[in-house]
């Protein structure tokens, strides 16, 4: 049974949901998953932050895999832009990430997911789809850059979005890092340009091999 099969199955017929209180459930397993990890959270800690019963949170969701799904997929989505400018529409929706990362739980929360998810196959399972979705608004903007002629059409979308991506997640999340509006748009001045003239070829040996 898959993990949205499952939800679906949980949550069933019976009393009409208290959006307010399935709000504050998971806003409580964000904050404790961003505060103490993916081990420090549990069903007594976030009923308590909630103040929620735990019979109202297993009615909804049957593992603690699927609260943290639902947490992690209500943060508010990315936006592309299409101004045709491809600099531009890239470093929009960048401060769109770092803002989310920065301005609600996810920043803590993430490194937690990402490390359970490494040895948790469940939780794997459901947190791939939603990672995917968040990429996809930069794949649009790549795809539109491709269809305009601003990139090669053999643009490899998926190592151009780890390129535009990672550099961001590090600097916010993992190391202190300037994410200001000049050092982004240079960062990824150079990813762009990169794409564009795809990689230079290494030379190996002689006085500048090792």
């Amino acid at each position: 049974m898959s993990i949205s099969t499952a939800i679906a199955q949980a949550r069933g017929p019976g009393r009409p949901r208290s959006l307010a209180s399935e709000e504050a459930i998971l806003d409580a397993t964000m904050q404790i998953l961003a505060r103490e990890g993916y081990g420090g959270l549990t069903t007594d800690k976030i009923a308590a932050l909630a103040k929620a019963s735990k019979s109202t949170i297993y009615r909804r969701w049957p593992s603690k895999e699927h609260m943290v799904l639902a947490a992690f997929d209500r943060s508010p989505p990315l936006e592309p832009k299409n101004s045709d400018d491809l600099l531009n529409d890239l470093l929009d929706i960048v401060m769109q990430l770092v803002d989310l990362i920065r301005q609600t739980p996810l920043g803590g929360a993430l490194p937690a997911l990402v490390f359970e998810r490494s040895h948790n196959a469940q939780l794997a399972e459901a947190l791939d789809p939603v990672i995917e979705r968040r990429r996809e608004p930069t794949k649009a903007i790549l795809r539109s850059a491709i269809l305009r002629g601003d990139l090669p059409k053999n643009t490899d979308l998926e190592l151009a979005v780890d390129l535009i991506w990672g550099p961001v997640i590090l600097r916010t999340i993992f190391t202190p890092g300037d994410v200001s509006i000049g050092a982004l748009r240079t960062l990824l001045a150079v990813v762009v340009s990169g794409l564009i003239h795809g990689p230079v070829p290494l030379r190996i040996g002689g006085a500048h091999g090792v």
